[in-house]
């Protein structure tokens, strides 16, 4: 018997559903492959994942290693038990990369700072996501737009390599680690991208926490942000602020606390900020020439005793990052200088002869603690 025209509409309108879900999951299907393929691509020969599942809205990698490149002195660059990726799927169908979200679980990820002041992480992983971009035997295309909404770091550590003290590299790990990254519009890497890390830093007497939020225009390195230690063991920042000045002081004991607030405008830092340092505890050996900070060890060890080992210097920052020598005005470093000793009691005309070694050794001291 015929279907009456009613039950016709309604087969109709059902089929019509049916093949419109079907090809949804098709085209989703096919969105989640090509992200599927570019992570692939991304990883190049030196990255692995022990598996790569794909997932209705997501993509998950398992126990990911990142090894290193030829002449990479800073370890792996990146080992992570887990990563989330979650893209924009109606983007991915007329080719757009818009990923909403990546989060990084039980990661070591290390960061390098070269000689020249510049920081290197995930080093070709760049390479390899632009070398997807270019079909096969065509010239370099320009490269896509790609955003990235949020990146998540979670309970992971970060695992600093600074070549500006070594070589060899001087490493600080910030451990129970977490990290957001938002608003990364690539390749121009032009608008703010805010960014917020903490941690915790582990010496040999104790464990002070790490904290670093704000925003940054990476591209013009424009940028506006807070920077703060607490309760971290002096011995692990030794060669930031200590000055080999003939024979170094050996500090036995102590913690500082640092709060600085950075801002970037068109390559120019002004930065004021405050350190305290904690129950410094420096060794006597008899030596003449042992000094700290340029100060004579067995004056400042004197003048330490009279204050309950707490010293609190307040200082400001200014200079051009388009200096390679970053040079700072003299005279606001020559008055932290000289601010300094007097916090110690120290007599100036008592340590003119190292005044402006303890300026020198300050401000790279504070720049390097900046980043810069």
């Amino acid at each position: 018997m015929a279907l009456s025209r009613g039950r016709r509409w309604i087969v109709v309108v059902g089929g019509t559903l049916l093949a419109l879900v079907l090809l949804a999951i098709g085209a989703l299907q096919f969105a989640q492959q090509e992200i599927k393929d570019r992570v692939t691509a991304a990883l190049g020969p030196l990255g692995s994942a022990e598996s790569i599942d794909v997932g209705l809205t997501s993509l998950h990698l398992s126990h990911v290693l990142l090894k290193a490149p030829p002449g990479w002195p800073a370890g792996e660059p990146l080992r992570a038990d887990e990563i989330i990726i979650t893209p924009d799927v109606r983007a991915l169908l007329v080719r757009r990369i818009h990923i909403r979200e990546v989060v990084v679980r039980g990661f070591d990820l290390a960061v390098l700072r070269k000689q020249d002041g510049s920081l290197n992480l995930l080093p070709n992983l760049r390479q390899s996501v632009n070398r997807a971009d270019q079909p096969n035997g065509a010239t370099p295309a320009v490269p896509s737009e790609k955003q990235v909404d949020r990146i998540r770091f979670e309970h992971g550590n970060f695992h600093f390599y600074d070549l500006t003290v070594g070589p060899p590299a001087f490493r600080i790990t910030v451990s129970n680690a977490n990290a957001t990254v938002d608003n990364l519009h690539l390749p121009s890497l032009a608008e703010p991208t805010n960014v917020s890390v903490s941690g915790s830093i582990k010496g040999p007497a104790h464990t002070g926490t790490v904290s670093f939020d704000g925003w940054i225009k990476i591209a013009s390195r424009d940028s506006q942000t807070i920077s703060k230690l607490h309760g971290v063991d002096i011995v692990t920042l030794d060669p930031y602020l200590l000055k080999k000045a003939g024979t170094r002081a050996q500090v036995t004991g102590g913690t500082v606390d640092l709060t600085i607030e950075s801002t970037v405008r068109n390559y120019h830092l002004h930065a004021p900020g405050t350190v305290t340092v904690h129950n410094l505890q420096l060794a006597e050996s008899g030596n003449p020439l042992e000094t700290f900070m340029s100060i004579p060890t067995h004056a400042a060890v004197a003048a330490l005793k009279k204050r309950d080992g707490d010293i609190t210097l307040h200082f400001v920052l200014d200079g051009d990052l388009r200096d390679p020598k970053f040079s700072v005005r003299e005279g606001i470093l020559a008055r932290i200088g000289a601010g300094f000793a007097q916090a110690l009691g120290v007599s100036v005309e008592g340590v003119a002869k190292g005044a402006g070694e303890t300026v020198k050794g300050l401000g790279n001291a504070l720049k390097n603690l900046l980043g810069q």
